[in-house]
């Protein structure tokens, strides 16, 4: 029992002070130290007693117990404390000395202004709620006085000499600074202690001693405060208030406090607004703090590292999980991460991006896609296929091209992350899906260059079935873009290609895009047909080159290597095409941007001969369910009558236009191996809502009569065929020179070709074809209510109240 009254209670302490460095402070020292539960670190004042010291020793217990009762955002927190016959340990947050962190930051270059302005502004807010508030006078202000935190903020401390302004009622007084160290007299205002000056004088004089030495280092007299040294000429006029002659002159704390804030004041700067804000931002109104979070992202370049860390990263995060802050917070919570650690940024950032993934609010979707390149490095391979690529690829199937758009782009980050099932299997269905049935042509324009990019990190088995494909199909896409990034992506992943399939897929495609109508992707086409020709005499010169030559072909994933600078144009230039066709209605003069359209870094197409008559814009017409929207080119067509009403033009449009099949991108069906173009695909009966578009649908299971085909109905009264009229021509000139249009005239259908394409257009084919497909409509109902008369009629009529037997 004895043993237990024997202990030493500084063992049984909650913290440990560690071994390292210590900083003398006052009668105290200043040691490092954590709690020994969880290692947060802390700070240990310890004051040890000796004899002779009584003094001191009355000075720290009276520290003691005003550290204890004092609370204040700007002043030194108090954690834990421990009194013993030997000593006293008082526990605080962790913190600085002024004079050493002034140093600190003079070697780094020293500290900036908007620092010291939030610094002094603490302090002096300190100041004011002791002379205001509590009725005390501290009698020690001064940079021994001052302590800073992790994030930069100045804390005041050193209370050991607080005394209340009437005195102690106990009749106990407290003894002087300077009588226990002679050098503090430097401080002390001029006038004697008993004057008639306000009750703050010596407070606010002290406070000028302060200014002085954190601009220009120690005070060595009290006459140097005359020289300003490198104060802020901001500064100075109140400065001179502070350390004035006459007391009862000198400006109350709360007072200077107004005056710096004032317009064009030391105080007055957005590092010292955006502090204010985050402590009364619980309760501030939201829309307040999303104009705040808004503009805080532009400040926070000129903010202090340490106070983004430790004071804006903070509060950040708590705006995200509780104040429903929304995607504003984004932009200055990736500029905080900056100065993380991995560590850190893997610890605070990726829960939270790991969250935000999951939301259904387009704008944090969004502004998430564009700034995954600002921390993709930090997201470990399990998270993001298992936590992220599942909310991601939602995008793909946004009814936002924005989205859809940006969704593609994140994939040249994501694929080097994404597992086998995630890269070869789920990326390559949407894939599919966007390149040929999305009506944005910048978008299946970026699905093939993303192709193109992420081919080295594919199996060979994914690369050997999709990319010829997808390829192919590119070079007939009606965006002359895409058909050039077609083209591009053959020559960037030419290394994936065995000889027999460049000489017997690849060739053929490139040859049939050198009569391209764009002469854009003609040269590139000419230039791809070239590098591939030169592998083909290399091996037929010198045949044991051949296993060298496709080395790659069966090559296991990798890091993408030539491929990764290709056709860097058409990814970085679609997202300006694709927010014009956003921004612009279909059918508006700001179109210009739709699928007919190029990118503005792309040359536009050429004619054959000068005397062509310029293409003119571009128009776009939602044709509902059963078409996409179809984009051509108005050469002359305001010449024409039918333009006086946009619902004549629709009319004729859906009369004329060929709806585009909706194909299926499955794997197994008509996906990537289906190689077919975008013109001739197989038409399904009616039309169909988005809801019955699924991956298992095959849009071409119903079978065409091909002699009902080759059948041409009669037209409505009024109505032209779409092929009869000459969209380029307004005169015989013009006519002329399209006649004499070499790749105009190549690149069109020959009549005398196949059967399909023997007696109409693809036009004509497509009228046709919706003709017949409302006839068999028809004469299947016919035949359904028929067969429901002859039952009828068979069964006989029911008397009213007999009972249908089976």
């Amino acid at each position: 029992m004895w043993s237990f009254f024997a202990r030493d209670p500084v063992k049984d302490f909650a913290y440990e002070i560690l071994p390292d460095s210590q900083e003398t402070s006052g009668i105290w020292t200043l040691h490092r130290g954590k709690r020994k539960t969880n290692g947060e670190p802390v700070s240990v004042f310890l004051y040890e007693v000796a004899q002779g010291t009584e003094q001191q020793t009355q000075l720290a217990k009276a520290a003691f117990k005003r550290m204890k009762t004092l609370r204040h955002p700007n002043i030194l927190a108090y954690v834990d404390g421990l009194e013993t016959e030997k000593s006293l340990y008082l526990v605080t947050e962790q913190v600085t000395p002024l004079a050493v962190h002034l140093k600190a930051q003079a070697e780094k270059g020293g500290s900036g202004e908007l620092e010291v302005s939030w610094g002094l502004h603490q302090i002096v807010k300190a100041l004011s709620f002791l002379v205001n508030d509590c009725h005390l006078l501290h009698n020690n202000l001064g940079v021994s006085a001052v302590f800073v935190d992790r994030a930069g903020e100045w804390k005041l401390g050193a209370l050991d000499h607080v005394a209340p302004e009437q005195g102690d009622p106990s009749g106990v007084s407290l003894p002087t600074p300077k009588a226990v160290y002679p050098d503090m007299e430097r401080y002390d205002p001029p006038e004697m202690s008993n004057s008639s000056g306000e009750k703050w004088a010596g407070e606010v004089w002290r406070l000028g001693c302060l200014i002085w030495e954190v601009f220009n280092g120690p005070l060595p007299r009290t006459s140097s405060l005359r020289s300003l040294g490198k104060i802020p000429k901001a500064l100075v006029p109140h400065y001179c208030e502070l350390v004035g002659a006459n007391p009862r002159a000198r400006p109350n704390p709360a007072s200077f406090l107004q005056n710096c804030r004032a317009p064009g004041g030391f105080l007055s700067n957005s590092f010292v607004e955006s502090n204010l804000f985050l402590e009364e931002i619980q309760i501030k109104e939201p829309a307040e703090k999303q104009q705040f979070f808004q503009d805080l992202s532009d400040n926070l370049d000129s903010f202090p590292e340490d106070f983004c860390k430790h004071k804006v990263l903070p509060q950040l995060l708590t705006a995200f999980e509780f104040g429903n802050a929304g995607a504003v917070v984004l932009t200055p919570l990736f500029k905080v991460g900056k100065f993380l650690s991995a560590e850190e940024y893997q610890q605070k950032i990726i829960p939270v991006i790991v969250k935000m993934f999951s939301s259904t609010d387009r704008a944090m979707r969004i502004r998430l896609l564009q700034q995954m390149e600002q921390f993709i490095q930090y997201l470990n391979e399990a998270a993001v296929n298992s936590q992220i690529f599942p909310h991601v690829v939602h995008g793909f199937t946004d009814t936002n091209p924005a989205i859809r758009e940006q969704t593609v782009k994140s994939m040249l980050l994501m694929a080097p992350k994404l597992n086998e099932t995630n890269l070869n299997q789920e990326l390559m269905r949407h894939f599919a899906r966007l390149q040929a049935r999305d009506e944005q042509g910048p978008i299946r324009c970026n699905t093939t260059v993303c192709l193109g990019k992420i081919a080295s990190y594919l199996n060979a088995g994914t690369r050997q079935r999709v990319l010829i494909s997808a390829f192919s199909r590119a070079t007939k896409d009606p965006f002359p873009a895409s058909r050039s990034a077609g083209v591009l992506g053959f020559a960037a992943t030419h290394n994936f290609y065995s000889l027999t399939e460049i000489a017997a897929r690849i060739l053929p495609t490139l040859c049939a895009v050198t009569v391209d109508p764009d002469k854009s992707v003609r040269d590139q086409a000419f230039k791809a047909i070239k590098s591939f020709l030169s592998k083909l005499e290399t091996v037929s010169e010198d045949p044991t080159k051949l296993a060298d030559m496709e080395k790659d072909v069966a090559s296991c994933a990798q890091p993408a290597g030539a491929s990764s600078s290709w056709a860097g144009w058409a990814v970085t230039g679609m997202s300006t095409i694709t927010s014009k066709l956003i921004r612009n209605a279909p059918g508006t003069e700001g179109g210009a941007a739709a699928d007919g359209s190029e990118p503005a870094n792309t040359p536009s197409p050429t004619s054959a001969t000068d005397g062509a008559p310029a293409p003119g814009r571009v128009i776009t017409i939602d044709l509902l369910d059963s078409y996409y929207i179809v984009g051509f080119t108005m050469g002359s067509f305001k010449k024409m009558k039918m333009v006086a009403a946009q619902s004549e033009i629709l009319s004729f449009l859906c009369q004329t236009f060929v709806p585009l099949k909706k194909q299926s991108a499955d794997w197994s069906s008509s996906g990537w191996d289906a190689d077919d173009s975008w013109s001739n695909d197989k038409e399904g009966q009616g039309q169909s809502s988005a809801g019955e578009e699924g991956w298992g649908n095959d849009w071409g299971e119903e079978d065409t009569d091909t002699t009902l085909a080759n059948t041409t109905l009669p037209l409505p009264e009024g109505v032209r065929l779409a092929s009869e009229y000459n969209w380029d021509s307004s005169s015989s000139a013009t006519k002329g020179a399209s006649q004499n249009d070499l790749f105009a005239s190549v690149s069109q259908r020959n009549p005398a070709g196949t059967a399909a394409t023997t007696v109409r257009t693809e036009v004509e084919l497509g009228l046709s074809k919706a003709e017949l497909s409302k006839k068999k409509r028809e004469e299947r109902r016919k035949e359904l209510e028929a067969k429901r008369a002859e039952r009828k009629a068979a069964k006989g009529p029911l008397k009213l109240g007999a009972r249908k037997l089976d």
